[in-house]
């Protein structure tokens, strides 16, 4: 696999972007900014709760709708490496996963970490250190 057109001063620029959102949403909130935790609470919706669940969710989409019509990114820029039945395994997997470990790698690795928060930090390793034996076998024993 190799990393194409990586630039480091964008990346930082979107980390400190998602590091404000979720501390901007904790202070004002009161509420973590964990995705899989946030999808979840609209499946099924409670009522005077949805609202800001599908603007946070909406906001997800429409950013990226947004990045793209500035940077003049179409869709042929998105290129998977996988096949439709490798993503939907894995889609499947990760939703698993996050409900098993009580939240996602926003919940945990932005937000519990930035917390000091134990649970989080335990989570967050287990996380990578999973994602690096997947790619590992998938790359070097399969050879996907």
């Amino acid at each position: 696999m190799e990393i194409v057109n990586f630039e480091p001063l964008s990346a930082l620029a979107g980390g400190a972007l998602i590091g404000v959102a979720a501390a901007m949403m904790l202070l004002l909130s009161g509420r973590m900014a964990g995705v899989s935790g946030i999808v979840a609470g609209l499946i099924p919706p409670q009522r005077g709760d949805a609202a800001w669940r599908l603007w946070f969710v909406g906001g997800l989409i429409g950013g990226t709708v947004v990045y793209r019509a500035v940077t003049g990114q179409g869709p042929e820029a998105i290129v998977f490496e996988a096949g439709w039945p490798a993503l939907v395994v894995g889609g499947v997997l990760a939703g698993f996963g996050t409900r098993v470990s009580g939240g996602c790698t926003s919940g945990h690795g932005v937000c519990g970490i930035g917390r000091l928060s134990p649970r989080s930090l335990t989570a967050t390793a287990i996380f990578m250190f999973t994602g690096g034996i997947t790619v590992y076998v998938t790359r070097y024993v399969v050879g996907a």
